[in-house]
């Protein structure tokens, strides 16, 4: 996974300190950063909603529990009830569904009553973090084939450039041309060549923090005009800086052809460290404002909370399977694939 590997240390390091140069020399001219990398070629930038299967609660230990805005979905119908209200709320254009949680069919069931409530003018995309097999990957495939085409996509259904390749060829021998999405297959820049190879992952989801910063994001999107590689951009827990830094390079990225991933909404206005609170999405999309650098500045009260909060906490990492054990089986194990 991005931002799990030691080998990409060094790049995500560079991208951190770039953005914070390219602020600084957008603010030190006048100029915000999107015009600075190179012009920008849309000023609204469009993201997806982004549901996930939760229990109930909003998340936080002790005395930092926070509100549960969406509450529990474990089923179809309160899913599809989550993804609503998250429209509603901000105006997503699209959806990209977390998966890989459930019981296959059960997970398919709940694309298609998607697909029902929000009708085929809203694509549809399922990413189930590489639980599935092949084989699996292929059935949800062939079962979803109608609900993810017209601008959706199956993103990761397995492990690997070669898992993925596989997946492709099977399904292109039915007829079914639903593209596959990566962010897991498809790291960096070496993984590209063996990509195009084997036919394995039409859609990349990029990242300006794991792939070295937002200039390499536009060499990435020239690289992947020139093979016919779909471009999005990856999320994971992102506040105000990053989503404005990943609306910035969007901008000025004219070979962006998907919404936006982006976890914000799940976000606590209690974190945000931006000056001002949340960054505004309205009508599914970030609006580049008319201000220097990335258009935002840091409160600084709200960034000393953050360190409080962090020296507190007794986690330095993801921890999926402590969590499952808490909340679902105390004997749940983390295996790929799953089903």
């Amino acid at each position: 996974m991005p931002g799990e590997n030691p080998l990409d240390e060094t790049t995500r390091t560079y991208a951190a300190i770039e953005v914070a140069c390219l602020d600084l020399i957008g603010k030190s001219l006048g100029v915000p950063v999107c015009d600075l990398i190179g012009g920008r070629v849309r000023d609204k930038v469009p993201f997806s909603a982004y549901p996930f299967y939760k229990h109930a609660g909003g998340g936080g230990e002790g005395k930092d529990l926070r509100e549960d805005e969406y509450g529990e979905a474990l089923t179809p119908e309160s899913l599809v009830a989550q993804t609503k209200r998250m429209i509603s709320l901000y105006g997503f254009g699209s959806v990209k569904f977390k998966a890989g949680v459930l019981d296959p069919e059960l997970e398919v069931e709940t694309v298609k009553l998607m697909y029902k409530e929000f009708g085929p003018g809203v694509p549809l995309r399922i990413d189930p973090n590489s639980a599935w097999t092949v084989d699996t990957s292929v059935e949800v495939g062939k079962a979803l084939a109608v609900e993810l085409s017209g601008g959706g996509y199956l993103e990761d259904p397995t492990a690997g450039i070669a898992g993925m390749g596989e997946v492709r060829k099977r399904l292109l021998a039915l007829g079914i041309k639903v593209p596959l999405a990566s962010n897991v297959a498809v790291t960096s820049f070496g993984d590209i060549p063996a990509s195009v190879a084997a036919d394995a992952v039409q859609i990349i989801l990029c990242d300006h923090h794991y792939w070295g910063g937002m200039r390499q994001v536009q060499h990435l999107a020239k690289l992947a005009e020139t093979f016919n590689i779909g471009l999005s951009m990856h999320s994971n827990s992102h506040l105000g800086i990053s989503l404005m830094a990943m609306a910035h390079v969007a901008a000025a990225t004219p070979h962006l052809t998907y919404a936006c991933d982006t976890h914000y909404p799940w976000q606590s206005e209690k974190d945000e460290v931006a000056l001002g609170g949340k960054i505004k999405i309205e009508d599914g999309c970030v609006t580049i404002p008319d201000k220097p650098g990335l258009g935002v500045s840091i409160d600084y009260d709200q960034l000393e909370r953050g360190k409080e909060r962090y020296k507190n906490v007794p986690y330095r990492k993801r921890d999926d399977e402590n969590e499952m054990r808490k909340h679902v089986d105390p004997s749940w194990k983390r295996v790929l694939p799953r089903w």
